[in-house]
């Protein structure tokens, strides 16, 4: 049997090494009533000053949908995710990526570009930013052994509450263009919150 978490680790770190950083990463490990413990891994910072916290243990089962009836527990789409951020670790993050990651062994989501997960509760210490929103991140899918899917690794985009309502409204590319027209930086973990218009 494939040892995806091994896989996926060998292909992060082959990743963020081509990247130019090199430099082991910083390692938290989260363990949730009923599930399996998630590790996140921080990678960085790179020459811009940003962080990445990747997330590692949501790939270890497939993620199904828990109204379906399926018999082959080796089938089914497999994710980790990756935020972004520029400056030092805000405090509470590590456990939040966790949340995020844990959610399709805990309650039963299956993690895709465009989706929303929200918190409901702040994502670190002093900060409006409640939910993210998933993507397509620059680091390249996982392949596995067939049968096994591959591990697509999401980026998280930490959003407010108010950003939330619009993307629920809206939809996520929506989001996104707002952000790029009103030049905000999402790797800012101070940004204030856009106001799409």
């Amino acid at each position: 049997m494939t040892d995806v978490l091994t896989e996926v680790r060998a292909r992060l770190d082959e990743h963020f090494t081509a990247a130019g950083i090199t430099a082991e990463p910083v390692s938290a490990s989260v363990t949730f009533l009923g599930a399996e413990s998630i590790e996140v891994l921080r990678y960085g910072p790179d020459e811009d000053g940003v962080y990445r916290y990747v997330s590692l243990g949501c790939s270890r089962y497939p993620m199904i949908d828990p109204t379906e009836v399926i018999a082959d527990q080796t089938a089914g789409p497999r994710a980790e995710v990756v935020v972004a951020l520029r400056g030092p670790t805000p405090t509470g993050l590590a456990r939040s990526v966790a949340v995020v990651a844990a959610a399709p062994a805990v309650e039963g989501l299956v993690l895709g570009a465009d989706a929303l997960v929200d918190l409901e509760t702040p994502l670190w210490e002093r900060t409006a930013f409640t939910a993210v929103l998933l993507g397509v991140s620059d680091i390249g899918d996982v392949e596995l052994a067939a049968p096994l899917e591959p591990v697509t690794v999401l980026s998280a985009t930490p959003i407010t509450a108010t950003e939330a309502a619009w993307v629920r409204l809206k939809g996520a590319e929506a989001m996104r263009e707002a952000w790029r027209v009103d030049g905000v930086d999402v790797l800012n973990p101070g940004r204030p919150a856009a106001q799409p218009r």
